[in-house]
């Protein structure tokens, strides 16, 4: 064709026409399931619009800095958990007697996981004042450690490792009571020493793995005060001391940040700290000798786990690989790392959505995947948990809380799709191990 004969106008006519051609050639093709599937395991997008935009990302993301993660170096031992890491957040404390709490655990152990991390909540242990170990709330009084004690037990029973994370102060440790927050700090980080050195004192040899706060670099986790993570890694420091004094064997593990790009919550009470930020600043105060595992968190929001975007402003799931960049750059390259809470939520459409929105179908394939991705690609993380197996009451539902639907089971134990899909990809990998182990 002679496109001089054209003249000005017909040739950028023809120019137009031919490019929303080729455009519309390439969108069907990427509309095809081959295309459609290469750029989720890219994207981590399931819809065709967010997998074109997460490929444009990734084309940009070619001139940022690489992120260092250090693959091959050795982690240390002493915290790499033996067996299959597979991890789910339990609130055994809620269920009312032992039997109750036993047949949860149960379920959890069928389930196919092998740890639980379960709040010991400070202000259900030494409620009255330091010292003061019975729960005179009910008639009659009995000793606070009883459902705690039950944990342990039913957790050894069914072969589960336990995770305590310890935090929320009593209202008696602060001048302002719960009036400055029910989750701040102490006033004096030594009532918190010596309810850490009680807790490890008496499940030492039983319980290895301590976990010291969750999220204190986001409101309402620091109280109603500004954030701090000098403070922390003070109390981070007397508790650690403390526990190991009494149990050279245990393992600490750092509270996990909350991934955020907020900047103002270090100067403004209510405020929220960006992750990355807070970390680097405990390094800079001598944190990491005072913890033996980093731990994160592992939302990924509104995408799903083969998201390979990187972007320090950008919120999913591969953020643990900008944690672990700053663990490499600041020498601390063989502490493994785990993740305290990871998932995906299955809210309804009439809710909000403040943690993403996903099908009941996508969430358990994306906790799969997540799984998939770590042991394929991050050996330096070691253990993940699946935030959360279930509650004792429907009180979250009730108010419309979207964590609701993050729950593996209702609180009536009826188990969501993505439970049932776990519990079988759990026994294929098992089933898969037995056969694949020298006899």
């Amino acid at each position: 064709m002679n496109f001089g004969r054209l003249g000005t106008w017909g040739q950028l006519a023809l120019l137009w026409t031919l490019v929303f051609a080729i455009g519309a050639v390439a969108m069907a093709i990427a509309a095809t399931p081959p295309a459609g599937s290469w750029m989720e395991s890219l994207t981590g997008e399931t819809e065709l619009l967010p997998q074109i935009k997460g490929m444009t990302d990734l084309v940009r993301q070619a001139v940022r800095p690489r992120v260092r993660t250090d693959d091959q170096a050795p982690i240390a031992s002493v915290s790499v958990p033996e067996g299959f890491p597979w991890g789910v957040n339990t609130f055994l404390q809620h269920e009312v007697g032992e039997a109750r709490r036993a047949r949860v655990t149960r379920m959890v152990s069928e389930t196919g996981f092998t740890w639980i991390r379960q709040p010991m909540p400070w202000q259900d242990v030494e409620i009255h004042g330091r010292g003061d170990f019975e729960d005179r709330r009910n008639h009659p009084p009995r000793s606070a450690w009883y459902k705690y004690d039950t944990i342990v037990r039913q957790a050894e029973a069914h072969g589960l490792e336990v995770v305590f994370r310890l935090d929320n102060p009593p209202a008696w440790t602060r001048a302002g009571g719960d009036g400055v927050g029910v989750q701040a700090p102490p006033d004096d980080p030594a009532d918190f020493t010596a309810f850490v050195k009680a807790v490890a004192d008496r499940y030492k040899g039983r319980v290895q793995y301590y976990q010291i706060w969750n999220e204190p670099n986001i409101y309402p986790e620091w109280g109603e005060q500004p954030v701090s993570p000098e403070a922390y890694a003070e109390l981070l420091s007397v508790a650690a001391s403390a526990i190991r004094s009494v149990d050279p064997d245990a393992v600490i593990v750092l509270a996990a940040m909350a991934a955020t790009t907020a900047y103002a919550g270090d100067t403004e009470p209510g405020g929220n700290l960006n992750d990355l930020i807070y970390l680097q600043r405990l390094y800079d105060a001598g944190a990491a000798e005072w913890f033996d595992v980093l731990a994160v968190q592992g939302y990924g929001l509104w995408s799903g786990p083969l998201d390979r975007r990187m972007h320090p402003l950008v919120l999913n799931f591969g953020r643990a690989r900008y944690v672990r960049d700053l663990m490499v750059r600041n020498g601390d390259g063989a502490t493994p790392m785990w993740i305290s809470e990871m998932n995906w939520n299955t809210v309804p459409l009439d809710r909000p959505a403040p943690f993403g929105r996903v099908t009941p179908d996508d969430q358990g394939r994306f906790l799969i995947q997540a799984f998939r991705r770590i042991e394929d690609e991050w050996p330096w993380l070691t253990l993940a948990n699946v935030w959360y197996f279930k509650r004792a009451l429907p009180d979250w539902e009730e108010r419309g809380d979207p964590q609701a639907w993050f729950r593996l089971m209702d609180h009536n134990g009826k188990p969501s799709q993505a439970w049932y899909d776990l519990h079988y990809w759990f026994g294929s990998r098992r089933d898969s191990h037995s056969r694949s182990a020298p006899p």
